[in-house]
């Protein structure tokens, strides 16, 4: 990655060699020495910009961090609601909404009963990766 992006720099530093000077005839003659050198300064200085702006080591951890949890909370999302679908009790329970992160559960939503409540939180805690459930749920009889 990082050659790429000195080659890139060094890509924008070389039109310098390409510009011919616009008089009445074309100059074919290459850069003189001091032309060159400065020139290999330009592209140095370029290099050293690009790499100042790749992240460290520490902050592509932190992303991978960042990323991994997030797939991993999705997942763990995921494993719960089918959980609470095919409990033969809560199969009908289409109003619960289910969040996860770090691995703590969150129900939010309406449920029949105090039972369907309980029952759904009792579920969530058995499934695997799940360390605990924040049980929001809010108990509202149908009319």
């Amino acid at each position: 990655m990082k050659a790429l992006i000195v080659v890139a720099a060094a890509a924008l530093a070389f039109p310098v060699y390409a510009q011919q000077k616009s008089d009445t005839k074309t100059d074919t003659t290459l850069p003189n020495a001091q032309e060159r050198a400065q020139n290999r300064d330009k592209v140095a200085t370029e290099a050293d910009k690009a790499k100042d702006a790749l992240p460290s080591a520490e902050e592509r951890a932190k992303n991978r961090e960042t990323v991994s949890s997030g797939a991993a909370g999705a997942a763990l999302t995921t494993k719960v609601k089918t959980a609470l679908a095919s409990d033969a009790g809560l199969k009908t329970m289409t109003n619960i909404d289910v969040d996860s992160k770090d691995g703590v559960v969150t129900l939010k939503g309406k449920v029949d009963s105090a039972e369907l409540k309980k029952k759904a939180g009792d579920v969530a805690k058995k499934v695997s990766g799940v360390k605990s459930v924040k049980n929001e749920l809010k108990v509202e009889k149908k009319s």
